[in-house]
């Protein structure tokens, strides 16, 4: 193969109790991209449609990922890439995550699979460096794996691809206003109490076991973030009433989607996904800020190839 077109799916990180470590791929919305090998060495991004960000390679995080990979590739050539956006920038759903998994997923399938896919994990955490400043890997692994993915460690990175039971739908929706995540990492807190922290665990275990075992109240129980949702959520308007209408249309759980400003909420089943979409949206609409909406099944595959 010369070139492949793919689908890069949008990603949600975190999942309240499980902050950096813990993600999962959407199906039902993503970034598209073509990549095709070059003689020339080097990364050459030659098309970016749908958002309003940098085609220089060392300044977009497709280009930087890619650079990463062929740093340690054998490959003597270069690849150009297209990029189209369907993804907004700081909507929190994973946009660098998508671009930066995509050209060194892709980049491997051309070559013929020389990495792992935990060492694309790796390269595309570069972009993830360049986008936030932490190279994070919470939205890169599901989109890579599939499904939902734990990073167990960073040092040396250890990727746990998780269980997803068979009915459970995510809802996200994205308030229109924008939430860099280099900024929303600045109002943390560095410090938490070891009674946090018990609570914390405690909710990160119960939340892998109700995966594992397919026991959706335990899933449901276990959605709650006592440590980093108390801050981010100041920077999101009506996100307690929208936390509080998908509980009562039936959501699992409820919370913030990776830095923000996009909400998820697991259901199970697509009718109450629905539901819970519908009640979303009635607050915005109330409040007057113009949103999306995605209601999606989990992506168990990762990245694909599309025609």
């Amino acid at each position: 193969m010369e070139e492949i077109k793919i689908f890069c799916p949008a990603t949600i990180a975190n999942i309240s109790c499980g902050f950096d470590v813990l993600g999962v791929a959407l199906d039902s919305v993503g970034d598209e991209m073509v990549i095709r090998k070059t003689s020339k060495k080097g990364i050459f991004i030659t098309k970016l449609e749908g958002q309003d960000l940098p085609m220089e390679t060392d300044r977009n995080v497709a280009g930087v990922a890619g650079l990463a990979f062929l740093a340690e590739s054998d490959y003597e050539g270069g690849f150009e890439i297209e990029i189209y956006k369907k993804i907004k920038a700081g909507s929190g759903i994973g946009s660098s995550a998508a671009s930066s998994t995509g050209a060194v997923w892709a980049m491997n399938e051309l070559l013929g699979r020389p990495f792992t896919t935990s060492k694309l994990v790796e390269f595309s955490m570069e972009g993830e460096r360049l986008a936030s400043g932490v190279a994070h890997a919470d939205n890169v692994a599901p989109a890579l794996f599939g499904g939902f993915t734990l990073v167990r460690s960073y040092e040396p990175l250890d990727i746990v691809p998780i269980n997803c039971p068979a009915e459970l739908f995510a809802t996200v929706i994205h308030p229109q206003i924008e939430i860099k995540t280099s900024d929303s990492r600045k109002i943390l807190k560095t410090n938490i109490t070891l009674k946090e922290g018990i609570k914390q665990w405690g909710n990160l275990g119960g939340l892998i076991a109700g995966l594992f075992t397919e026991d959706y109240d335990l899933i449901g129980r276990s959605l709650v973030d006592h440590i980093v949702e108390p801050i981010r959520s100041i920077l999101i308007p009506g996100f307690n009433d929208v936390k509080t209408s998908s509980l009562a249309a039936g959501a699992l759980g409820c919370g913030i989607s990776g830095s923000g400003p996009s909400i998820f909420a697991f259901s199970r089943g697509e009718a109450t996904a629905e539901k819970v979409a519908q009640a979303m949206k009635d607050v915005y609409q109330k409040i007057g800020i113009d949103h999306d909406v995605h209601i999606s099944k989990i992506n168990t595959e990762g990245i694909r190839e599309i025609k």
